[in-house]
């Protein structure tokens, strides 16, 4: 598997919260809401696009809708891959930060 920036593992985990409602502007405010960081469209858009390109995302576009002006809009699903690659991430940041606390004080 190859390893994922931290962007990506965000964009991974709002597309399997976001379910159904993934879509480029909701990924956005997903992380904005739980990381507090307010990433640009192509901050967003240019590691989705390589995430489906690795086979971690699928997408589907929907029919044109008058909510954005009569355009489609591209729906992201993640695959099982992308869910297997969520749970070695996972399992490597619970081994490396295992035995650091909450009260660990800096020397």
């Amino acid at each position: 598997m190859k390893s994922l920036t931290l962007q990506e593992q965000y964009i991974l985990l709002s597309v399997y919260m976001l379910k159904d409602h993934a879509y480029l502007a909701t990924i956005r405010e997903y992380i904005l809401e739980n990381t507090g960081k307010d990433l640009s469209i192509g901050t967003v858009y240019v590691p989705l696009d390589r995430l489906r390109k690795m086979g971690y995302l699928k997408t589907e576009i929907s029919a044109p809708s008058p909510k954005v002006g009569g355009r489609s809009i591209k729906f992201y699903q993640i695959t099982d891959e992308g869910i297997k690659a969520l749970h070695e991430v996972k399992k490597i940041n619970d081994t490396m930060w295992l035995g650091f606390s909450e009260g660990a004080v800096i020397k």
